[in-house]
C-alpha cells in the first residue's frame, strides 16, 4: 500500500465526539498538523468519516517498484 500524508485543515469545534476521537486516533491535534500513515483499509475508513476536516495526498514509497 502507499503512504498517505494527512493534514488537519479544519478545527474540531462543533464536531461530534466520535469525529474528535477519530482525529485523535489519526494523530491529529490541531489545525495544520500532519502525519504520514500507511494507506490501509482502516485508515481509509477513518479518513472517510472525517473527510470534511482533513486533506490527504498519496506519497510514493522510496525504492518502490514501478
Amino acid at each position: 500500500m502507499d503512504r498517505l500524508k494527512i493534514t488537519m485543515t479544519r478545527g474540531l469545534s462543533k464536531c461530534t465526539d466520535r469525529q474528535v476521537r477519530t482525529m485523535r486516533a489519526l494523530g491529529l491535534r490541531r489545525i495544520g498538523d500532519s502525519v504520514t500513515a500507511e494507506g490501509n483499509l482502516a485508515i481509509m475508513g477513518m479518513l472517510r468519516k472525517v473527510s470534511h476536516l482533513v486533506s490527504y495526498t498519496v506519497e510514493q514509497e522510496v525504492g518502490a517498484n514501478q
